[in-house]
């Protein structure tokens, strides 16, 4: 063997050697939870005697189990979940994780970069320990905004298998460290992390209040339409689209204001919108109970109302 293929396999065997000791030193933040039929999910001890998992594989709020690394079987409590950013948060009396189960190092994802080696870590079948999958990140980007309304402060695809029961586990980089949570369950069926920050608001909110409220205006559907060229120029409108009202939910705050289907929204508080994402944009920096100024146009003329935002009803997945 030449001095180069023996440099390669020494670097390699080093490299093996290294992810087998990040898998290692994680493993005893892993957790199975038991709270579905049939197949349990992976859990990750964020904080002593707190559990994350994912909203969407948390199908029971009560009777729920969490088995750790030593093999211990211990009853938890369901905090609250979030369907926007689809964690749920477990708390198991007196810390019963135990001292060695502490929460692990956790990553800065800021610093991650496409082509960064990881491993995705789960424990759904706990009578055979920890299990592991490898790879890379194939795509970062700034913060995103899930289709239920949550905010994720940033964009990491892994490209790694996430196995039945891994959703709820932990993307994990070499050096053992927890970049975010895994899970399936906020872009369609593919896999994306949950870095820790976004983690560390949601924890926040769900042990102090058991939910996350989102402001709302209760409008079910919404399309972009057209807006005639003549009509732009008699009404002195800025932009070439609204969106058209296609249901209103009864008693929400936007048929309380008086919105009804039919009406075209221009814009909330003076910032045209074009698409649903405008809106959400907008809606985002908002509390419940602020007021917003919403634009409208119907049978030909503008008119403007004051919603008053409601609390998004809770969806529990």
């Amino acid at each position: 063997m030449d001095a180069t293929n023996s440099e390669t396999n020494n670097s390699l065997a080093a490299l093996s050697r290294r992810m087998a000791e990040a898998v290692e030193e994680v493993s005893p933040t892993i957790v199975a939870v038991d709270a579905r039929p049939r197949v349990r999910t992976s859990g990750v001890i964020w904080r002593p005697g707190v559990v994350v998992s994912t909203n969407h594989t948390i199908r029971r709020d009560e009777e729920i189990t969490v088995t750790t690394h030593d093999g211990r079987e211990v009853k938890a409590t369901l905090a609250g979940r979030d369907a926007g950013t689809d964690l749920a948060v477990l708390r198991v009396e007196g810390d019963n994780t135990g001292a060695d189960n502490a929460p692990a190092q956790v990553a800065d994802a800021s610093t991650l970069k496409v082509g960064n080696l990881v491993l995705a870590v789960g424990r759904a079948q706990p009578e055979r320990g920890v299990s592991a999958s490898f790879g890379i990140v194939s795509a970062t980007g700034e913060g995103w905004r899930t289709w239920r309304g949550g905010e994720i402060d940033r964009l990491i695809r892994p490209d790694v298998s996430i196995f039945i029961g891994f959703s709820g586990g932990a993307l994990v980089d070499v050096a053992g460290r927890i970049i975010g949570i895994n899970t399936t369950g906020l872009a369609r069926g593919a896999g994306v992390t949950i870095p820790a920050s976004t983690i560390n608001r949601t924890v926040d909110q769900l042990l102090t209040q058991g939910r996350v409220a989102r402001p709302y205006l209760g409008v079910g559907r919404m399309h972009p339409v057209a807006l005639p060229e003549k009509l732009r120029e008699q009404l002195n409108l800025p932009q070439a689209t609204g969106l058209m009202m296609l249901s209103v939910e009864a008693d929400a705050p936007a048929d309380k204001a008086g919105i009804t289907i039919g009406d075209i929204l221009l814009a909330l508080n003076d910032t045209p919108v074009a698409d649903t994402d405008d809106v959400q944009a907008t809606l985002g920096g908002k509390e419940v109970g602020a007021a917003v100024k919403a634009k409208i146009l119907r049978g030909g003329e503008v008119k403007e109302m004051e919603i008053t935002l409601g609390e998004r009803p809770a969806r529990k997945r």
